[in-house]
């Protein structure tokens, strides 16, 4: 299935959350995406209706193992692409902004060939 680039974003973010403080509230989704609560709600919504989140009884956001799959997914690329572009001498900032556009783009077959060199 095909998932759109946006909820992607919000899959990472929440992924990334969860890594840092154990667990994640719409409020910290929207604090790191710059986003609105009432954005936010709509997308965690959309996200619990297609199975990718869930939510406690503590209002806490729970990734499935789907929503997990996806989001370990684009960050492995996040990281990869990141630290590739600032081998290439691009600065960091910047290599983590393109690498946030790029990893959405790539195929699969292009995304592997890069893993590969890149782990040479």
């Amino acid at each position: 299935m095909k998932i759109l680039e946006s909820a992607e974003n919000y899959l990472e973010t929440i992924y990334m959350l969860q890594q840092e403080k154990g667990t994640v509230r719409s409020i910290d989704i929207a604090h790191a995406l710059n986003f609105s609560k009432p954005s936010v709600s709509v997308a965690m919504k959309n996200l619990r209706e297609n199975g990718y989140v869930e939510t406690d009884a503590s209002g806490n956001i729970l990734l499935t193992d789907e929503g997990l799959k996806i989001a370990q997914k684009v960050f492995e690329r996040h990281i990869l692409i990141t630290n590739g572009l600032i081998a290439l001498g691009v600065n960091p900032e910047t290599a983590a902004a393109d690498a946030c556009k790029i990893e959405h783009v790539l195929s699969e077959e292009t995304f592997a060939a890069i893993k590969k060199h890149m782990n040479r």
